[in-house]
């Protein structure tokens, strides 16, 4: 018997946990037919030769709302095995939309998000006011990888009240008419709801974006809408009043007795083998309520480098910033241009402070992201005997322009991320892809967890690893039919050579819409990755085929 792929030798990770075994995987179509010894051929004969044989990869947190529009391959997460991705995210969404207020959502998701505003007017085909209709049009591009959507409370607020969703609350009638809204979207195929808590979250205005002060009995509304029709309910939180926030969403997980998705940065706590969510998530778990948590695998951060805008704060570096990559490059090269880049900076001394959290990448092929407290800017500099930004500067000369420094925002202490994500309710993710578009590179995360967690440290085994990229996200979302190799599944599989697998450094590009920029990340190490039975990536290059297809909740597809 023939099959349309055979995948022949692979050490088998089957995504439950369980320990890994050599065989083959046979594809007929979109799904699995046979795994362990496949008898026959396959049109098409991928040779692993022991390389892990793995589900495909689910990322529960981008921001590819709009790049969806316009780019199928959705990268660069479908360099990085991820065959499936979830959007809608932190809130704001680009349905349901009244024609007259898509540039609000615009505008919006360009100062929340760094989307570029005329990039997804221009760039999107608009042709939706509601949320189903606006996955029917994501539909109609074919994209590369499965794609499941969130419905957003901004979007659904403002769809309801307009310019008085910003500031004002709703109207008992209101929240009724945004429940109803929210309910009917996720009926419509909204995997679940999204919202946005933190403050700093702004309108181009500077007013904070809608929802985010949402009390109580609106939330709850809208979990019980959510709720009836099984959908899941997602947060960002304020940290800052982080108690508070994590028992009102413990009161949504009650109210919609569904599935609890948070963002969660590592937090100290009171035990210092804990984080400061551990009693929460405690009393939660107490209740049966199902409570998962995010959080990135590794420090996440901006990139700071002459191809990216994360320059320094002074007037004589803003003048730098408006200037394309081979004017900057020639501006530094002048020795009285750097002489008052650096007075400028020397007069600003919480910049002292600050470079502590930059970290150099390195000049090699693949990025260092392990770096300790002594290899800082900061660090680096004082050693030399420089100010930050003469050593910032004298690594551009060294490097003709191109290097990069990143700066650590959140995960900072690599050993407490590492006790942290062995936690049952955190999985790996948060890397934002397709948002932060020419500030942030953090969507190579699936990478770094099987490189250094696994491979490089063996904190995980490669089948916990596996686990947590695959099925554990797979099931936050209702994904029954994918997220482990069993017969009968999707054929969704990567294949991955985990002694190669890295990170690449990141680019800047400018493929959005009108020429805007992005940073993108490549890979190392997948030797295939198929979706729906399409081989769509071969020897760490896309293949040009499209095997995805939106994932609505309550369908299999």
């Amino acid at each position: 018997m023939a099959h349309d792929i055979v995948i022949r030798d692979g050490l088998i990770v089957d995504g439950t946990g369980s320990e890994p075994y050599v065989g083959d995987v046979a594809i007929d179509g979109d799904s699995l037919a046979a795994i362990g010894k496949v008898e026959g051929t396959g049109h098409k004969e991928i040779k692993a030769e022991g390389n892990a044989v793995t589900p495909g990869f689910v990322d529960l947190h981008t921001h590819f709302d709009a790049q969806a529009g316009w780019d199928p391959l959705l990268t660069p997460v479908s360099w990085h095995g991820v065959t499936t991705a979830l959007f809608g995210n932190c809130g704001v969404t680009f349905a349901p939309c009244k024609p007259n207020d898509r540039e609000f959502l615009a505008s919006m998701m360009e100062t929340v998000e760094d989307i570029p505003r005329d990039a997804i007017l221009n760039g999107l085909a608009w042709d939706w006011e509601s949320y189903g209709e606006y996955l029917d049009s994501i539909e109609k591009l074919n994209p590369a990888i499965n794609v499941a959507g969130l419905v957003g409370h901004c979007a659904s607020r403002f769809y309801v009240m307009g310019e008085r969703a910003i500031e004002e609350d709703p109207t008992d009638d209101e929240i009724q008419q945004i429940a109803d809204l929210v309910g009917n979207s996720v009926k419509e195929g909204a995997i679940g709801f999204s919202s946005n808590r933190l403050p700093g979250h702004v309108l181009p205005d500077g007013r904070s974006i809608p929802g985010t002060f949402a009390k109580t009995n609106e939330l709850s509304a809208i979990a019980r809408a959510v709720g009836r029709h099984n959908g899941i309910l997602q947060f960002v939180l304020n940290y800052a009043k982080l108690g508070e926030e994590m028992e009102l969403i413990a009161e949504q997980g009650r109210n919609a007795r569904t599935k609890l998705l948070f963002s969660a940065p590592f937090a100290d706590g009171n035990d210092p083998e804990g984080s400061a969510y551990d009693g929460a998530i405690d009393a939660m778990r107490a209740e049966n309520l199902d409570v998962s948590g995010l959080t990135l695998p590794r420090s996440g951060g901006f990139l700071s480098g002459l191809t990216t805008d994360g320059l320094f704060p002074t007037p004589a570096w803003a003048e730098i910033r408006k200037l394309d990559f081979d004017a900057r490059l020639t501006a530094i090269r002048d020795e009285a241009t750097r002489t008052k880049l650096v007075d400028e900076a020397k007069a600003m001394p919480y910049l002292l402070e600050a470079t502590k959290n930059y970290y150099w990448l390195g000049d090699a092929d693949q990025p260092t992201y392990t770096k300790s407290a002594d290899e800082s800017l900061a660090s680096i500099a004082k050693a030399a005997g420089e100010h930050p930004v003469e050593t910032w500067l004298r690594y551009m000369l060294e490097n003709n322009g191109e290097t990069l420094f990143h700066i650590r925002f959140f995960n900072h202490d690599l050993e407490k991320v590492n006790k942290f994500l062995h936690a049952d309710w955190v999985l790996p993710g948060i890397g934002d892809a397709g948002a932060h578009v020419s500030q942030i590179m953090d969507s190579g995360w699936t990478s770094f967890l099987l490189s250094h967690w696994h491979r490089d440290q063996g904190t995980f085994s490669l089948a916990e690893a596996v686990r947590k990229l695959t099925s554990a996200q797979a099931r936050v979302i209702g994904l029954d039919d994918r997220g482990t190799l069993a017969m009968g599944k999707r054929a969704d599989v990567n294949v991955i050579d985990v002694n190669r697998v890295a990170e690449r450094q990141p680019q800047l590009v400018h493929d959005f819409p009108g020429g805007a920029p992005r940073l993108i990340q490549k890979a190392v190490g997948y030797q295939a990755t198929v979706c729906n039975g399409q081989l769509i990536l071969e020897n760490d290059e896309h293949t040009g085929a499209a095997g995805g297809r939106v994932l609505r909740n309550g369908v299999s597809a």
